[in-house]
């Protein structure tokens, strides 16, 4: 029975990367044919910007990331870090404070 696990998980990935981009697809088209832009030169400014401080704010925490554990196995005696639980905790910072940065700038009016 755990044979058929794996593939109905990927079936499953597959079909919903599938749903996810003929949404995405369909919501362009929708704006598209309705005439609005689908970026202005105000939002293409602040999603500029957020992807700016966020590459910044990413490489910061890379490199604490790297110090802690250069730091916390010589020095500290702390259990090592897994790359797979650092690669989470990038994304998740990345997503976090991309969506964060747009919101200030967004709210920030001019700049």
């Amino acid at each position: 029975m755990t044979d058929f696990v794996w593939p109905m998980i990927l079936i499953l990935n597959a079909v919903l990367v599938l749903l996810v981009g003929v949404l995405v697809l369909w919501k362009v088209h929708k704006e598209r044919k309705s005439g609005f832009p689908i970026k202005d030169e105000r939002t293409a400014k602040i999603s500029g910007k957020a992807a700016n401080g966020t590459l910044w704010i990413i490489y910061a925490f890379m490199i604490s990331l790297m110090l802690l554990y250069i730091f916390g196995r010589e020095f500290l005696a702390l259990p090592e870090l897994e790359a797979g639980w650092a690669v989470i905790s990038i994304m998740l910072v990345a997503g976090i404070s991309n969506a964060l940065l747009r919101w200030y700038y967004a709210r920030k009016g001019d700049f």
